[in-house]
């Protein structure tokens, strides 16, 4: 197991023997709240993990009872008086981390130990998995403060759709695991006790997957979800699947199903 951030720091990052890397926000007096020195460290810390090719998932937790609580009271008493401008520049930060984590080319676990807030629910949204703890709970609290969840809005509204988000984005009423699940914004809830199990668990089924091919699933879908079904889209999706057949994975995985061996990039 390497280490890449401290014990001591606001942000935990490991990466085990078979390239799962876990980031953990480390902040749980706060409830994991994020500032502006999160928010940058966050977004680094996924970039080099993206850009590692020895990391094949990544997970994403809080520690102690919260998942995050997003914003960070303190950070949130400077904003209040930053110029628009300077609230333009904070806000672009926080928009780069959800994007950055939205995209990675890696596929993302999020597992919601407890109360995901505000950017917290954006950080699960972000997330290709999102297993969540029975203890979990959810708001979109920005309304209450007299704020809008904006930067987040394009990963919650693509998790919960139009409708749900009508509800959530205006009530800011705290709803459960369950209700999550209902929504779309969970696919599967667990025990407490047994959410980091249940993690590694899918990564270890993530891990029999080619990453190019998993990288590649992710971006067809970036690339096709919005698309009409017309005859660009048609060839589109044509000559992806060719690119893949024809790809060194692609090929690996096919003979290695026909020989009734494990391909490559299995480790046994």
């Amino acid at each position: 197991m390497s280490k890449v951030n401290g014990d001591n720091t606001a942000l935990i990052c490991t990466i085990n023997q078979n390239g799962i890397g876990r980031v953990t926000l480390n902040r749980p007096d706060i409830h994991n709240a994020f500032d502006d020195a999160l928010i940058r460290d966050l977004t680094a810390t996924l970039t080099t993990l993206n850009a590692d090719t020895a990391v094949r998932v990544v997970q994403l937790t809080g520690a102690g009872k919260s998942f995050s609580a997003g914003a960070d009271l303190n950070w949130m008493k400077r904003m209040a008086e930053y110029s628009r401008a300077e609230n333009l520049a904070d806000s672009r930060h926080l928009a780069t981390l959800m994007k950055t984590l939205n995209f990675m080319s890696k596929p993302t676990i999020a597992m919601v130990n407890g109360a995901a807030f505000g950017g917290g629910v954006g950080l699960a949204a972000c997330c290709d998995i999102v297993i969540a703890s029975d203890r979990a709970k959810f708001c979109l609290s920005e309304t209450r403060l007299g704020l809008i969840p904006a930067v987040i809005s394009p990963y919650v509204i693509a998790a919960i759709g139009t409708a749900q988000a009508r509800r959530y984005f205006i009530s800011a009423e705290r709803f459960d695991a369950a209700t999550a699940q209902k929504i779309g914004l969970v696919h599967e809830i667990t025990e407490a006790d047994e959410l980091i199990a249940r993690g590694d668990e899918m990564a270890q089924l993530l891990l029999q997957n080619s990453p190019s091919a998993m990288a590649a699933a992710k971006d067809l879908i970036y690339a096709i979800a919005a698309h009409p079904i017309d005859d660009d889209l048609i060839e589109e999706t044509a000559a992806r699947i060719a690119d893949q057949r024809a790809s060194s994975e692609g090929r690996e995985g096919v003979s290695a199903f026909l020989e009734k061996r494990s391909a490559f990039w299995i480790k046994e």
